[in-house]
């Protein structure tokens, strides 16, 4: 996946897109991380604007939902391994740290729906099954 570099004209074209959406500030703050791969502080002033909500429902909304990042990807490729108690049973926690070992840039998620192939993982959108760390590299 390619991301643009943070561009407040391209924000507020992305966020205008939502304006008459229901629950625009989530679908707002998923756009510009789609775009961006994170969502920049002056993201959620211009959503709080754009939306007539405060800054604080914004900030509320952004913080709770683990999947949004306030700053760019160190290599611009992040592993999910899920840690749920699935994959838990199967031995996520030392693949996760055998990924870190390994210079991965690691982020543990939770539950990707694929229990039965533990552990999951996700690169980008792709989901991987009975993840080891030589499918991860």
């Amino acid at each position: 996946m390619s991301y643009s570099k943070w561009d407040l004209a391209i924000a507020e074209d992305v966020i205008a897109s939502f304006r008459d959406e229901p629950g625009p500030v989530l679908i707002a703050l998923q756009a510009i991380q789609n775009k961006f791969g994170y969502v920049d502080d002056a993201a959620i002033d211009l959503i709080a604007e754009t939306f007539n909500v405060s800054r604080a429902e914004v900030f509320g909304t952004f913080s709770y939902y683990h999947d949004l990042k306030s700053s760019p990807s160190k290599t611009g490729r992040t592993v999910k391994i899920c840690a749920a108690e699935a994959c838990q049973a199967v031995g996520c926690e030392s693949l996760i740290d055998a990924a870190i070992k390994a210079g991965l840039e690691v982020e543990k998620g939770y539950c990707f729906g694929n229990c039965a192939l533990g552990p999951a993982a996700m690169i980008g959108d792709q989901l991987i099954g009975r993840a080891t760390l030589e499918k991860l590299k």
